[in-house]
């Protein structure tokens, strides 16, 4: 039962624990970077111009195309979710 919190969502969009894991991972991280872009962008408005828009629109790209994999609608677990 604990198990298939770790497991069932990593297999419903065709990763496993680690591979999910290191995406999320990636995510995250691609996040935190061009919010901390963004945060210096507002201070000093000549730099960081693109970084923030430029790291939405990459992980924009990477989501569409694990979309066609799976979508929000599908996963039991977020079903307030869906587009």
């Amino acid at each position: 039962m604990i198990a298939r919190l770790f497991t069932d969502h990593p297999a419903s969009v065709g990763e496993s624990y680690v591979e999910h894991l290191g995406m999320s991972w990636r995510f995250g991280v691609t996040m935190l970077v061009g919010g901390l872009a963004c945060m210096i962008h507002g201070l000093v408005p000549a730099i960081c111009t693109r970084t923030g828009s430029g790291k939405i629109r990459r992980l924009h790209d990477l989501m569409v195309v694990n979309r066609n994999r799976h979508t929000p609608a599908d996963d039991p677990l977020l079903p307030s979710l869906a587009i």
